[in-house]
């Protein structure tokens, strides 16, 4: 379990600009580029927070910047760590197919790429790709899930980015499971591209083909906020059974206020921290701290009963 870190989620607009402000010259050990998704999402801004202040533990300048799931700006932003001379970047790949190029463009220029949350679809480039062991998490979610719903009813998924290995491991690590419930009936299944809008406006246009639904089963907990919100604005959020998957503080408040049923808590912060670790591991040794590229983190689920020991983002105190 990590250091417990307070990371103020009011200074995410700090990192939203996809811009390495200030990064010119690295100071005192160099520069360590850090390149995360949407810093919007509190999942993502404590990604970029955790691994910036490691890295200045670790007596590097620290650069966040996002690609907000764009390939083009991805790329570029590569190109700024190349032209700052970063000693190490620590990036969350936008495409698990469209990010290849941008980190094999790191690595023809002898700078480490350390992936975290997300894969890529070519081994032997990054360094190390650190990511939740997301078909196991799912399972253990959807076990959860079918745990609260019972073996029968009709039911939703939301799907996250297709272009986003993660989406469809957690799809497939739910199946496992609730196939074994053949009077489960899964109505829709919807992809809302992991955010809460675009959860919200499927979810209102699936209540008008399937007015009754009993219970939603979502890849990431903004897709399942959106749901909830158009449920609430329905006045059909009474008795709906809803697991979400991150442990974002504002999912964490849905399951105190029993909203959500629960929230697939990701490590982020310490595979944050983890990453910095093994990157400056490989700067002052030139060899991995790690022999496996792949590195999976095990989850831990959020519900009524352990919720109180949520203590700071994506930090759950036993």
């Amino acid at each position: 379990m990590p250091t417990k870190r307070t990371i103020l989620l009011a200074g995410a607009a700090a990192i939203a600009t996809p811009l390495f402000a200030g990064a010119a010259m690295a100071q005192d050990q160099g520069l360590i580029s850090i390149i995360v998704n949407d810093p919007s999402n509190p999942y993502w801004f404590t990604e970029g927070e955790v691994a910036k202040e490691t890295a200045e533990e670790l007596g590097y300048e620290a650069a966040v910047a996002s690609h907000k799931g764009d390939t083009n700006t991805e790329s570029n932003l590569i190109d700024t760590a190349i032209t700052n001379q970063a000693k190490a970047i620590i990036l969350d790949p936008a495409n698990a197919d469209g990010s290849i190029g941008a980190v094999r463009k790191a690595i023809d220029a002898g700078i480490p790429v350390f992936l975290v949350n997300a894969e890529i679809n070519e081994a032997g480039l990054a360094k190390a790709q650190l990511v939740s062991n997301n078909a196991q998490c799912a399972a253990d979610g959807a076990i959860k899930w079918v745990e609260l719903v019972g073996d029968s009813g009709k039911y939703v998924e939301f799907f996250g980015n297709p272009a986003d290995n993660n989406a469809a491991t957690r799809s497939n690590g739910y199946e496992t499971v609730l196939s074994q419930y053949p009077d489960l009936e899964k109505v829709a299944e919807e992809v809302a591209n992991w955010d809460r809008t675009q959860g919200y406006n499927k979810m209102q246009s699936i209540l008008q083909a399937n007015p009754e639904v009993d219970a939603i089963i979502s890849g990431n907990d903004e897709m399942a906020l959106g749901a909830i919100a158009a449920l609430k604005e329905a006045g059909k959020l009474e008795g709906v059974v809803i697991g979400g998957f991150d442990g974002n503080p504002d999912a964490v408040d849905a399951v105190k206020a029993g909203e959500l049923a629960y929230t697939v808590l990701q490590p982020v912060a310490v595979f944050a921290e983890e990453a910095v670790r093994q990157a400056d591991h490989f700067i002052k040794n030139g060899e991995t701290m790690v022999d496996e590229e792949k590195q999976l983190f095990g989850c831990e689920l959020i519900t009524t009963d352990n919720v109180d020991g949520y203590t700071a983002p994506f930090v759950l105190e036993q």
